[in-house]
């Protein structure tokens, strides 16, 4: 449960803070729109938990959504994909369908090799352009194992000998 609660806030940390700024515009913006223009002109208006909840939702959503335009901007580009071509398809693919299409078809996350410098999938376990671990390998079946771990969990190999 923590590694997903760390996760979640690994991830909402590369929001941009111009998004956060977006966002609390958006929400209220939309409280001024509905309580000094829009209610005020109607000659019935609706019941006062509606006059309340309405504006609280409709700023919730679009600042969701200002949030999650940010998210999207700065997630393509660590991921090495268009930021711009991104950030405008997810602002005006309607329906949310440009959300969906991004989360589906976005790369996986690269980070770079300390040794030369080459940008390598997280997945891998040795960069393909010089051999050097990027992760824990056990030395009998090269797959990834944990810093502390004293055996692999996959061969049963003795991991106490390597650096």
């Amino acid at each position: 449960m923590d590694d997903a609660r760390t996760g979640l806030s690994e991830e909402a940390r590369i929001i941009p803070a111009w998004a956060f700024v977006v966002a609390f515009v958006a929400f209220a913006g939309i409280q001024v729109v509905f309580h000094a223009w829009a209610w005020p002109r109607e000659h019935h208006p609706p019941p006062a938990v509606f006059r309340v909840l309405l504006p609280i939702f409709a700023g919730a959503v679009l600042a969701f959504f200002a949030l999650l335009v940010g998210y999207v901007n700065r997630d393509a580009g660590r991921r090495g994909m268009n930021r711009l071509g991104w950030t405008l398809g997810v602002i005006f693919i309607p329906n949310a369908i440009g959300f969906i299409l991004y989360f589906l078809l976005r790369k996986p996350l690269v980070l770079d090799c300390l040794r030369c410098g080459a940008r390598v999938s997280r997945a891998y376990n040795f960069c393909p352009r010089c051999n050097h671990a990027l992760h824990p390998a056990c030395p009998s079946c090269k797959r990834a194992v944990g810093a502390a771990d004293a055996f692999c969990p996959y061969c049963g190999a003795t991991l106490t000998a390597r650096a």
